[in-house]
């Protein structure tokens, strides 16, 4: 049996992964450099 081929059009952009990759990670640095805020301010 043949595999069926992709289709492009129903895949998002390559960019878009990238994209919601590189803003969570620098989401999550974002949310640590606050916990450490608060975490130093406690102190």
């Amino acid at each position: 049996m043949a595999r069926q081929p992709i289709d492009a059009r129903r895949l998002p952009n390559r960019g878009i992964w990238v994209r919601i990759v590189l803003y969570t990670a620098a989401g999550h640095v974002f949310a640590a450099f606050l916990f450490l805020l608060f975490e130093l301010g406690k102190r």
